[in-house]
């Protein structure tokens, strides 16, 4: 760790071997980075207390609710007080404002129509200082999950074992109450040992590894690495509204999914088709991705960039059963 506790390289080295698999063991990450098993455990501890976290999030099997995506656009001086008011919501799972600070991006679960219409057609409507609301429907997701976008995934030849950046088709499983019991504690802790796991679900450790491996092998439990981008050196956040010409969107899709500067891409409604999360180091890297990247892509339309200016909310899941 370099003076002041920023972190260093060993630290970033760290990360990307979280991501890599957010459960290997610290003997394994030491070896891959070149340091001692005691440097790794003292350093993820440090960063633990700057704010990483690993946490389990559902998939779409076990999630359940319609997930929107929503701009909010707000006269100038109301934004911070409507991000909070947001922000307080518990089916809202990130609240970010963007742009000239006069927008405001959100992630909403909503478990019915009755939900749906309370927030889309009644709430936010008639909220004082709210000029226009657009709810965009998640349809298909490409890389990342629309809960987590802080953490860069891995270049595609250094994929992790169990999450992917391309989309697979496997046999999913109907979750049980341990597996419930199970996401919920590792939606505390995505690291929990196995003899914890174990004991709080009741099962020994080797039927926990087995409904690990079922779990994330079915895509239905995605460990989310989840880390301030600015302490990785990112420090230009943006999100892409794209147009993308039709029959061009899973391709699309799928070419900013082996982007390393996107940990996040999905298809939605509205007159946007695709939006994605691009992070980078500079004003200059972002123009060079621009001009030279996401720019020249077959079927990219116009892109629409909205730069990230302040976190309110970050990374939390509705566990409501419905």
């Amino acid at each position: 760790m370099v003076s002041g506790g920023v972190p260093d390289e060993v630290d970033q080295r760290l990360v990307q071997e979280l991501l890599r698999d957010a459960r290997a063991p610290f003997a394994r990450i030491a070896e891959a980075i070149g340091v001692s098993e005691h440097t790794v455990a003292r350093r993820y501890r440090r960063l633990h207390h700057m704010g990483l976290r690993v946490i389990g999030v559902p998939g779409p099997q076990l999630s359940g609710p319609t997930r929107w995506m929503l701009r909010v656009h707000c006269a100038p001086d109301a934004a911070t007080k409507i991000a909070d008011a947001l922000a307080r919501r518990d089916d809202t799972s990130w609240v970010v404002i963007a742009s000239g600070g006069t927008e405001l991006h959100c992630a909403v679960d909503t478990y019915s129509t009755r939900e749906r219409d309370a927030l889309l057609l009644d709430k936010l409507p008639h909220t004082p200082r709210v000029v226009s609301v657009q709810a965009h429907l998640i349809l298909q997701t490409f890389a990342g999950t629309s809960d987590i976008w802080y953490a860069p995934l891995p270049r595609p030849d250094i994929a992790p074992p169990h999450e992917t950046r391309a989309a697979v088709t496997v046999e999913a499983s109907i979750p049980d109450a341990v597996d419930a019991q199970l996401m919920a504690e590792l939606a505390k802790d995505g690291r929990t040992s196995l003899t914890d796991l174990a004991h709080a679900t009741g099962r020994s450790p080797a039927s926990i590894t087995r409904r690990l491996e079922r779990l994330r092998d079915t895509r239905a439990l995605h460990l989310a690495v989840d880390y301030a981008p600015e302490y990785l050196g990112f420090h230009v956040l943006v999100r892409f509204w794209l147009r993308v010409a039709p029959g061009q969107l899973g391709t699309v899709g799928a070419a900013l999914a082996d982007h390393p500067e996107i940990p996040f891409v999905a298809a939605t409604t509205g007159a946007s088709h695709m939006v994605a999360i691009g992070m980078f180091h500079d004003t200059h890297e972002l123009y060079e991705y621009l001009d030279h990247r996401i720019g020249t892509l077959p079927g990219v339309e116009s892109i629409d960039t909205a730069p990230i200016l302040r976190e309110v909310k970050r990374l939390t899941y509705r566990h409501a059963a419905r």
